[in-house]
C-alpha cells in the first residue's frame, strides 16, 4: 500500500497514538474509513459519468455523420430546351399521352417555322 512496509506502518501508528491519544484514535480510524469509502464512491461515479459522456460523444458523432450531407444543397439539373430531343424516360412512363401530344405539337411548330422561313426567303428574292 503506497510503498509503505510493515515497519514503517507500525512507526506511523505509534506516533499517531502518542500525538492523538488512545481515546481518540478509534474515532479517527472510523472517520478515516468513512472518508476512504466516500472517496472510492466518488471516483466510481466519476468513472461512470465519463463512460456516459463517451457514449454520448459516439452518438453525437454518428448523428453528425448521418446528417452531414443534408446541409449541402443539391445542384439543380440544367433545364432541357424544347429542341433537345427526347424527354427523360421517367416522364414517358408517367404520362405517355401528354408526351405524345407535346411531341406532335413541337413537330407541327417546327413545320410552321420552316414554312414561314421559306416563304420569307421567296418574298425577299433569296
Amino acid at each position: 500500500m503506497f510503498g509503505i512496509g510493515m515497519p514503517e506502518l507500525i512507526v506511523i501508528l505509534v506516533i499517531a497514538l502518542i500525538v492523538i491519544g488512545p481515546k481518540k484514535l478509534p474515532d479517527l480510524a472510523k472517520a478515516l474509513g468513512k472518508g476512504m469509502a466516500e472517496f472510492k464512491k466518488a471516483t466510481q461515479e466519476i468513472k461512470d459519468s465519463l463512460d456516459v459522456e463517451e457514449d454520448l460523444n459516439e452518438i453525437k458523432d454518428d448523428l453528425v455523420d448521418s446528417i452531414s450531407g443534408l446541409d449541402i444543397p443539391e445542384e439543380p439539373e440544367p433545364p432541357e430546351s424544347i429542341e433537345a430531343g427526347e424527354p427523360k424516360d421517367s416522364d414517358k412512363d408517367e404520362v405517355p399521352e401528354d408526351h405524345e401530344k407535346v411531341e406532335n405539337e413541337i413537330h407541327e411548330d417546327k413545320k410552321e417555322l420552316n414554312g414561314k422561313d421559306k416563304a420569307e426567303e421567296t418574298k425577299d428574292g433569296g
